[in-house]
């Protein structure tokens, strides 16, 4: 039996079987929507590829046969209100399954989406569509979504089409599907061409747009076949908004390749206990989802849940707390096995399904890339010692999956390519195995009193104790120490914010740390601030404490 990802995507193997390299192979022409989703439509059309499911209950299933149809139309409408090949359109569509319509009719154009988070404000669209030259922007009539879009886009020439109920002004998406044509003719695209922008904070900065051309698909077949773990006819479930990158690593493209079928959940507010009956009803074979979400979990009686037909979990985002992973394979039998990439790229760095992890480890390198870790100068450090992660490519020739530039500045964009590298800026140690342990981020490293400290080590500490749900490890001002160790943390129920509780968490981390990893500042919250991506904020804690101190000098 032949696979459609093979046409594209070849593993080289040592004799031991082990996966040493991969090789790809495309077309100048090549681009997803046709090649992959119109191929499954047309040799098994009723082939299972969407499941959207609402909080409410409501499902909607798409084959691909379906899926073609409907991109198809969705391409002729698009078409008619002159969006075409590189013309650029916003997607503020959370988590709607008008979302995997749009994005694959935008890429049978050839034009380049650009999916936005639902938080952001009014002026940070704004701030997109003038830096992108947005030509359309598409949203969800919800939570004053529409409202932004409209003062965004007051006195600008740019189309606005609402999902769901009709907004005042806006031209409605069900109408012109409805009114389009279903006989689409394939144009011709570039796959160098730019296929896609996210907005994010890049290696430093304000946000900017990252680049990925219609090449970056073929890049998350290893994330889909190896690192989920999946096979052809699984459901697959990664918990991501529509705005984040991570959909495009969990929720349309490696999982199409190997042909698994993609499950949508459509939620406002997360509860642990639907989403767990969600598992078992829908019978999801593969799970994805940050480790905010396995915290949650392992507070619950998973027993009580028949999982059985779960065989794959996986997380990303941020370090897994060692504890809740631990909980979390007690009770299900499951390893959790984590990975490591940006947006920038593809997955780095993981634990493939096949492959023994290792406890706090992220994994071993992606057979997709050569990475190494360096010191301040570019120089590869020893195993054991602290370095940066890297991957070894050249900007001119590039590697699969890694973006082709930051929109509009170019001298961002060559600054993390020095020394024929591409350089991360996030921090780590790998074993003599090869297993890499995550750091955290350059500006997260946290250095005291000539002390360099990675706040995930004294977070998974700190997640041992019973009182722990969540925490954050920062650097707080210190006029002698340069910082000071600061936790951030989130007690569970049943636990009294008091001095005596701050000592004996100190303590606790005395007892299983280098004496000068132990918070000496901590501070009690109800929540922790999170992006929309479900990560800890660390810059935000960070950031307020500095300001702080900043006032009280003055």
């Amino acid at each position: 039996m032949s696979f459609i990802y093979e046409d594209y995507y070849k593993e080289i193997k040592d004799e031991a079987g082990q996966i040493t390299g991969i090789e790809t192979t495309y077309s100048d022409e090549f681009n997803f929507a046709y090649d992959v989703v119109d191929r499954f439509a047309k040799e098994d059309p009723k082939k299972l590829a969407l499941v959207h499911k609402s909080a409410a209950g409501v499902e909607n299933r798409f084959s691909f046969g379906r899926l073609k149809e409907l991109t198809d139309k969705a391409a002729n409408a698009f078409a008619g209100l002159g969006i075409g090949r590189k013309d650029k359109v916003m997607l503020l569509l959370k988590r709607r399954y008008e979302y995997w319509i749009s994005i694959l009719a935008l890429h049978k154009l050839g034009a380049v989406a650009i999916p936005t988070s639902h938080m952001v404000s009014a002026e940070d669209i704004e701030e997109r569509m003038e830096v992108a030259k947005v030509k359309a922007i598409i949203c969800v009539n919800s939570e004053h979504i529409c409202e932004k879009v409209s003062t965004a886009i007051a006195q600008r020439d740019v189309k606005a089409i609402v999902v769901g109920e009709a907004y005042e002004g806006m031209i409605e998406f069900d109408q012109i599907l409805k009114q389009a044509d279903s006989d689409f003719s394939r144009v011709k695209t570039d796959v160098k061409d730019p296929m896609l922008y996210y907005f994010t904070s890049g290696t430093s900065g304000e946000p900017k747009a990252v680049i990925h051309d219609f090449s970056y698909p073929i890049a998350h077949i290893f994330t889909a076949k190896n690192w989920h773990g999946m096979q052809d006819g699984d459901l697959h479930l990664t918990v991501a908004d529509s705005g984040w990158a991570k959909s495009a690593w969990g929720k349309l493209y490696g999982q199409w390749f190997v042909g698994a079928a993609i499950m949508v959940y459509d939620y406002e507010q997360f509860y642990a206990t639907d989403m767990l009956k969600l598992l078992e009803e829908e019978k999801i074979n593969t799970f994805c989802a940050p480790p905010t979400i396995y915290k949650y979990f392992v507070l619950e009686d998973l027993r009580a849940y028949d999982l059985s037909h779960l065989r794959q979990a996986t997380t990303a985002g941020e370090p897994m707390a060692k504890e809740v992973s631990r909980k979390f394979e007690e009770m299900t039998g499951i390893t959790v096995r984590e990975g490591f990439g940006q947006t920038e790229t593809a997955l780095q760095i993981c634990t493939p399904f096949y492959q023994q992890g290792r406890e706090g480890s992220i994994g071993k390198a992606s057979p997709l890339y050569k990475i190494a870790l360096v010191d301040e100068d570019g120089r590869e450090v020893k195993d054991g010692r602290e370095g940066e992660i890297v991957i070894l490519a050249s900007k001119e020739q590039g590697a699969l999956g890694i973006f082709k530039g930051y929109l509009g500045d170019e001298k961002l964009y060559d600054t993390v390519w020095e020394n024929g590298m591409y350089h991360t800026k996030d921090k780590a140690k790998r074993d003599r195995d090869g297993y890499f342990y995550f750091l955290g981020r350059n500006d997260d490293v946290i250095k005291s009193s000539g002390y360099r400290i990675g706040p995930s080590e004294v977070e998974d500490i700190l997640m041992k104790h019973p009182a722990v749900f969540e925490c954050a490890v920062t650097a707080y001002p210190s006029k002698t120490r340069g910082a000071l160790v600061k936790a951030t943390i989130v007690l569970k129920e049943g636990y009294n914010e008091d001095l005596k509780l701050k000592t004996e968490l100190q303590d606790f981390v005395k007892a299983r740390a280098a004496i000068y990893k132990y918070p000496r500042k901590i501070e009690f919250v109800s929540s922790l601030p999170h992006t929309s991506n479900g990560k800890i904020s660390r810059a935000r804690i960070r950031k307020a404490d500095y300001e702080k101190c900043a006032q009280s000098r003055t």
